[in-house]
């Protein structure tokens, strides 16, 4: 299995879709499913009747999962998408950001 380019914790870029363009934050990746769940993007939304544990009601917000293609980490200097390789520095696996060599973690 290869490595994942994107991580739990990563500010990503959204590529296509209704919210191409928007930033946010990876709160979660399902690596079998090839999806992604992105804080503030994809919100789904439920209208819920009212019941017993919850007597109010309402409208339920919150992010679906999303196809991993669909976004790119964000550039670590100015934000903008790019693509991440691996490279070796000190012995040690990190990642790259192609657009401006910067490392993403570590």
């Amino acid at each position: 299995m290869a490595a994942a380019k994107i991580k739990k914790g990563d500010n990503v870029v959204v590529l296509s879709g209704k919210d191409k363009g928007k930033t946010g934050t990876v709160a979660q990746v399902m690596p079998r499913d090839g999806k992604v769940v992105v804080e503030g993007v994809n919100v789904t939304t439920r209208h819920r009747k009212p019941t017993q544990m919850n007597p109010q009601g309402g409208i339920d917000r919150a992010p679906a999962p999303m196809a991993i293609s669909k976004v790119a980490v964000a550039d670590p200097k100015d934000g903008k998408p790019t693509r991440v390789r691996f490279e070796t520095k000190d012995g040690k696996k990190v990642r790259v950001a192609v657009k401006s060599g910067e490392t993403i973690d570590g």
